[in-house]
C-alpha cells in the first residue's frame, strides 16, 4: 500500500501521537529516553500521513574540538506505517537538515540486529565506521566523541560525510 506523507518540524500538538509511535517502537529504557528527548521538541522532524504523526527523527548537534557534527539520535515509524519509505525519508531529511546547519558529517548508532534501520541508513549513504577510522578522525578526542553521542562501544557507528 502506498502512503502519502509529508515531513515537517514537530509541533507541541504532535507529542501525544509520537508517544504511541515511541511506545510501539522501543523497549522500556529506550522508550523513556526517547520520550524525554522528543518532549523537548527541538530538532525533531515528523512524518505525517492521513493527518497524523506516524514517525519521527530526533537530531542533535555534536561538537568535538572545533568540528561540528550531527547525530540522528532516534528514528521510528508506527508499525502500521512501516515498509513504506517513511524511515528512509526521515533519515534523508535529518541528514539534509544537519548538513544545512553546518555539520560536516552526520553520525548514527544502530543495533546490529535492526535490519530495517540499517537498510534505511544504508540507502541514504551511511556506512559503518570502525574504531580505527574514528581514531584517525578524532585522535585523542575520540572519547569526547563517544561521550557526546552517548555510545556504548559495542554498538555500530554509522556515518555519512
Amino acid at each position: 500500500m502506498n502512503t502519502s506523507f509529508i515531513i515537517r518540524p514537530m509541533s507541541r500538538n504532535d507529542f501525544s501521537e509520537l508517544t504511541e509511535v515511541i511506545d510501539t517502537s522501543f523497549l522500556w529504557l529506550a522508550r523513556s529516553l526517547a520520550l524525554h528527548s522528543v518532549r523537548e521538541g527541538q530538532q525533531v522532524l515528523i512524518s505525517e500521513a492521513q493527518g497524523t504523526a506516524v514517525g519521527f527523527v530526533k537530531l542533535t548537534n555534536v561538537q568535538v574540538g572545533s568540528g561540528k557534527f550531527g547525530r540522528v539520535l532516534w528514528v521510528a515509524v508506527h508499525p502500521q506505517f512501516r515498509r513504506r519509505g517513511i524511515a528512509t525519508a526521515l533519515v534523508k531529511a535529518g541528514f539534509e537538515s544537519m548538513t544545512h546547519a553546518g555539520a560536516t558529517a552526520v553520525f548514527a548508532t544502530v543495533r546490529r540486529r535492526n535490519a530495517a534501520s540499517l537498510t534505511a541508513f544504508g540507502s541514504q549513504g551511511f556506512r559503518k565506521i570502525g574504531f580505527l577510522e574514528l581514531w584517525r578522525l578524532f585522535g585523542m578526542r575520540i572519547f569526547e566523541f563517544y561521550k557526546e553521542i552517548w555510545l556504548a562501544p559495542w554498538i555500530p557507528v554509522l556515518v555519512r560525510d
